[in-house]
Parts: structure tokens; C-alpha cells; sequence
């Protein structure tokens, strides 16, 4: 009888076992699934990043060039007006 309650402890001990290395290799599965996912969102974050960065780096700045000659033409045609009245002929 004592051979008998020993194999019940052993297959009970043994079914615990199991159930615990199973919830490690969920666990383990989630973590990794977490970790695959936001390495995807950062190797999406960092394309985007890099393409920002060529763009602007590769796109004339068009403002720059447009203040320069806005300044420009004004400053030709400038018309200075003074307090006196002008002469009239007779």
C-alpha cells in the first residue's frame, strides 16, 4: 500500500512540474512576442526617421531665396517723400 501512495505523490509531483515549466514557456512566449512587436515599431520609427532626414536634406529650401530677393526689390525701388510742396510752373 505505501508503493501505491508513493506513485500517486510522484505522478501528482510530476503533474505539477508540468504545469509549471508550461506556464514558463508562455511566459516566455508573451516576452518574446513583446519584444518582436516593438523591434518592428522601432525599425519602422527609425526608417521613417531616415527618410525624413534625406528628404529635407535633399529638398531645396525655397524660403531662403525668396527672402533674399523680396529684401532686394524693395530697396530699388524706394521713394524718399519730403515735407515740401512741389514748385508749380507758371
Amino acid at each position: 500500500m505505501c508503493n501505491k501512495s508513493s506513485r500517486f505523490e510522484d505522478l501528482l509531483n510530476t503533474a505539477k512540474l508540468n504545469e509549471f515549466l508550461h506556464k514558463k514557456e508562455l511566459e516566455e512566449k508573451n516576452k518574446n512576442t513583446l519584444l518582436i512587436v516593438l523591434a518592428v515599431i522601432g525599425a519602422i520609427a527609425a526608417i521613417a526617421g531616415i527618410a525624413y532626414g534625406v528628404y529635407r536634406y535633399l529638398t531645396p529650401d525655397y524660403l531662403d531665396d525668396f527672402d533674399d530677393d523680396f529684401d532686394d526689390d524693395f530697396e530699388d525701388d524706394f521713394i524718399e517723400f519730403s515735407d515740401s510742396k512741389p514748385v508749380a510752373e507758371d
